[in-house]
């Protein structure tokens, strides 16, 4: 009998009593894992890999301790530059032992334990805030109708900035006009010059 499972992102063949190194986890020393299973094979040559099926299956694992990996040396060197450098590495590891593999009968029940009361207890307090957004909305309403008076008046205000926007723009018609002017003696220029050459 041994279970295939999937312990932080790599998977393990395991057998009740063996003992595991894995990734580091972050519970405490002698605390009970379960673990999450990929496939299951019985005695009688049965695999179960479907996933409503694994929901029955119960991997349990215990942390024996924390460890470090192996000490791993890193090098980089580049010939002819004057690059080196040196690195080393030790990873943080836990280490399990394999407890109970089994197949249950039916899928394990949702824990029922004292934190069934404080779940009934926080439902509770969760239906009196409900009344209570059914009064804002009649609150917002209110402040809604008096809204709608207060834009009115706005509204001539901002009418008057736009007849002055509309008085401006003649305004800025008016040095246009002066500019043609001020082409005219231009013209007049070059007609006094041919009169010079006349008297040469």
């Amino acid at each position: 009998m041994y279970a295939i499972v999937k312990v932080g992102g790599k998977q393990y063949r395991v057998e009740k009593g063996d003992s595991l190194l894995v990734d580091r986890m972050p519970d405490d020393e002698g605390a009970k894992v379960a673990l999450r299973p990929l496939l299951f094979k019985d005695d009688s040559d049965d695999a179960v890999f479907a996933s409503s099926d694994l929901e029955k299956v119960k991997v349990e694992a215990v942390v024996t301790g924390h460890e470090r990996g192996p000490k791993i040396h890193v090098l980089k060197f580049k010939p002819k530059r004057g690059y080196k450098r040196r690195m080393g590495h030790r990873s943080d590891l836990t280490r399990l032992e394999i407890g109970d593999i089994k197949l249950l009968s039916r899928k394990p029940a949702a824990a029922k334990t004292a934190d069934e009361p404080k779940a009934e207890a926080a439902a509770e307090p969760k239906a009196a805030p409900k009344k209570a957004p059914a009064k804002k909305p009649a609150a917002k309403a209110a402040t809604t109708e008096a809204a709608p008076k207060k834009a009115p008046a706005k509204k001539p205000a901002a009418k008057k900035p736009a007849a002055k926007a509309a008085a401006d723009k003649p305004a800025a018609k008016k040095p246009a006009a002066k500019k043609p002017a001020a082409k005219k003696p231009a013209a007049k220029k070059p007609a006094a010059k041919k009169e010079d050459g006349d008297g040469a």
